[in-house]
């Protein structure tokens, strides 16, 4: 359980207004800045009252953490982006790409509204995969935007920015960060332990670096779709984040 905040389950009364009202002001503002289509703020409002649920208001904030962090950096040298097509469309991410990239924190917080059964565990998992989402977005955005040396992660060949695949430093390092932070929040709004911080951030910049790699390996030759790839990322972050945190006890 997220201690220090509302226990978990479906919340009642009071507090299920709140949560109701907290994540739809979430998804219309995130739809008003065009972060996301009109179907994407609907599918957001949803995995934000499931990641509210699960972790505690806490959860919350690590979710607009992550929202913050990829809104900012989306809307970063948008003129540079668009010069090499790598720019989100002008409307946001669809449903799809926010379930992509959101869908594994949901499948490990989900069990949480009904069972109190190693939560620590699954909340463990939900983290990880939010920090994953966020520091693969932030350093594809940072990274396309910057547009410094690129290469391919598989071969450290040079190749175009914004092409599948395709890494730089300054990407990299701002993913990092990303994920830092993202991890950050959870342990300071007690929805993760400390000695957890590392275990989530170090497998959230693993599937951010999977990404990558199946990005060169899988969606370049067109075997993989994006959002395949991303919530393929993000699961393996939050497995691995879940596998770690179990057997540390």
């Amino acid at each position: 359980m997220a201690a220090g905040w509302p226990p978990l389950g479906i919340p009642s009364g009071l507090e299920f207004g709140f949560a109701i009202v907290l994540v739809v002001s979430f998804a219309l503002v995130a739809w008003g800045m065009r972060a996301v289509t009109a179907g994407g703020a609907m599918w957001g409002a949803l995995i934000a009252f499931l990641v509210y649920v699960a972790g505690g208001f806490g959860g919350f904030l690590t979710l607009v953490t992550l929202f913050v962090l990829t809104a900012v950096t989306t809307r970063f040298g948008h003129s540079k982006r668009h010069s090499i097509n790598a720019a989100e469309k002008e409307h946001g991410r669809a449903a799809s790409q926010v379930i992509a990239n959101l869908g594994a924190a949901t499948l490990c917080g989900l069990p949480l509204l009904f069972v109190d059964v190693m939560s620590a565990v699954l909340l463990a998992g939900m983290v990880a995969a939010l920090a994953e989402a966020a520091a693969d977005t932030v350093s594809s955005e940072v990274g396309q935007a910057l547009r410094h040396k690129t290469v391919l992660i598989t071969t450290f060949k040079l190749t175009e920015s914004g092409h599948n695949g395709g890494v730089s430093a300054a990407g990299t390092v701002a993913g990092v960060l990303a994920a830092v932070v993202v991890a950050l929040v959870a342990v300071l709004t007690r929805v993760v332990s400390p000695r957890q911080f590392w275990v989530v951030a170090g497998f959230a910049i693993a599937g951010m670096l999977l990404d990558s790699v199946l990005g060169a390996t899988l969606e370049r030759p067109g075997k993989l779709g994006n959002d395949s790839v991303n919530f393929t990322g993000s699961s393996f972050s939050a497995f691995g984040a879940v596998l770690v945190t179990y057997l540390l006890g």
